[in-house]
């Protein structure tokens, strides 16, 4: 008998998968590390439906359209800015550019909670980026790193043909 978890903390093991579609075929890349993961939460995307009739509520569903997500994390890696936000490498001068005209890519995000009992690994499918908050400030006696957050959505994918979201 599996015991489970009576809570859940922490934060590891995040990483990113980028992923193609091929002949109505999700194929995904090898898992890239994200380290230094912070937080992250999801705020659930599609509002309850509720229809009304015989002056009561006669029906209601979820409406799930996935997620909107932040990751608070310590610096954005820059093969993540390159793969998933469209950025660009001048291999000139090392400089990586946000171009206005960036098309990024959909990722799979993974990720782990521990818990009490057991670690739980999550997949988040369909996900896209926005360009994330960049912020510093500056030293006083005491120096703390500064965290950067990364916005994006996660929604629902049909991951092989005939399948369902």
């Amino acid at each position: 008998m599996n015991k489970e978890n009576k809570v859940t903390f922490g934060l590891k093991n995040v990483h990113y998968v980028p992923y193609d579609i091929q002949d109505f075929l999700v194929k995904f890349g090898t898992p890239i590390p994200l380290p230094g993961g912070v937080e992250l939460t999801f705020e659930p995307r599609g509002d309850l439906i509720e229809f009304y009739a015989d002056d009561m509520l006669y029906y209601a569903a979820s409406n799930n359209q996935g997620y909107d997500g932040t990751l608070s994390i310590a610096t954005i890696p820059e093969q993540f800015a390159i793969d998933a936000l469209g950025e660009q490498l001048d291999e000139t001068d090392g400089v990586l550019n946000e171009l206005a005209d960036a098309k990024g890519k959909s990722f799979a995000l993974l990720f782990e909670f521990d818990g009490d009992v057991n670690a739980t690994r999550h997949v988040m499918y369909n996900c896209a980026a926005s360009r994330p908050t960049i912020a510093s400030k500056t030293k006083t006696n005491s120096a703390e790193p500064n965290t950067n957050e990364l916005k994006f959505v996660s929604s629902p994918i049909v991951l092989a043909p005939g399948g369902r979201p």
